[in-house]
């Protein structure tokens, strides 16, 4: 099996089309037809189904399509491992980074660090804290920006910022008309948790949320429903605005506020909040550019650089 054979594969498997693969390879068909042949009979099973509607992925096409992404990425992150660096230090770094407060940290480490090493270039992706660390697991990223809690036994994590949650309604809900916001606040407008006890409410869909959120009202006291579990916060600032539910998300998502029909309110009582961690795999070797660029966060982290 060779390199060649896995970007095909990649290549069919996007497009689902021989026709169409082969034109985005620059390649004839029947060179394709017999290289994805060639793989299939060195792994012994079938990959496509073809039709004349095109192709698409087996049971086993589908499997083998997380290993040849990953093999893949591996083979990219060696080709940076092992280049000349006598120039300085260049390459790609490969991040993940969950929402909230996440991005503009991010950035700003980014923009730091591009300043000391001008040939390494960043390659981003945005995601729940549960596909960010599957990234992470899959070596799909180097590093990435998760929200706590996390499994220490497979992750490292650094501590990098902490954030309350927030409460996003349509100003038009029952809940925003009687805490009305004040004009003029640079501060969020806070309200108690357990006045959300009534009511829908919208949370991330990280599997553990769902719990953690629970925890934070009275168990002899009637539980609120859940109607939504989302992966990206503008998603529940636009159902919020709908007036379909409350969005349960750190504070920082009040950046997407950009009108008067949405209020966001920081939860208290008990005061509750998002913490954020630097993420590797524990005891993973890293490329030179990831490395240096985990030591430039924890250097700025120990000077209280925390953002």
């Amino acid at each position: 099996m060779e390199l060649r054979h896995i970007h095909y594969f990649l290549v069919l498997a996007e497009e689902k089309n021989v026709t169409k693969a082969a034109e985005k390879l620059c390649i004839a068909q029947p060179p394709l037809s017999r290289q994805i042949k060639d793989l299939e009979e060195e792994l012994g099973s079938e990959l496509f189904i073809r039709s004349n509607k095109g192709v698409r992925l087996t049971a086993a096409g589908e499997k083998f399509l997380d290993y040849a992404l990953q093999i893949e990425h591996l083979a990219d992150q060696s080709k940076e491992a092992l280049k000349d660096v006598s120039n300085g230090l260049q390459g790609t770094l490969f991040l993940a980074t969950v929402e909230g407060r996440a991005p503009h940290m991010l950035a700003e480490w980014i923009a730091d660090f591009h300043k000391k090493y001008p040939k390494v270039v960043f390659n981003l992706w945005n995601g729940n804290s549960d596909d960010v660390t599957s990234r992470l697991e899959n070596r799909l990223c180097d590093i990435a920006i998760i929200c706590g809690p996390y499994d220490s036994s497979t992750l490292e994590g650094l501590y990098v910022y902490t954030e309350p949650w927030a409460a996003i309604m349509s100003c038009d809900h029952p809940l925003a008309k009687k805490h009305p916001s004040k004009p003029g606040k640079d501060t969020l407008d806070t309200i108690s948790v357990k006045e959300l006890a009534p009511y829908e409410l919208i949370i991330p869909s990280k599997q553990s949320r769902l719990h953690e959120i629970s925890g934070w009202f009275d168990k002899d006291s009637p539980a609120p429903a859940y109607i939504g579990r989302l992966a990206h916060t503008l998603d529940a600032y636009e159902l919020a605005e709908q007036n379909v539910g409350i969005a349960i998300y750190p504070a920082s998502a009040s950046i997407y506020k950009n009108n008067d029909r949405i209020c966001v309110k920081r939860l208290v009582n008990p005061e509750v909040s998002a913490k954020y961690y630097l993420a590797r795999i524990a005891g993973r070797q890293m490329t030179p550019v990831a490395e240096k660029f985990w030591e430039h966060v924890e250097q700025l982290v120990i000077a209280g650089d925390k953002f």
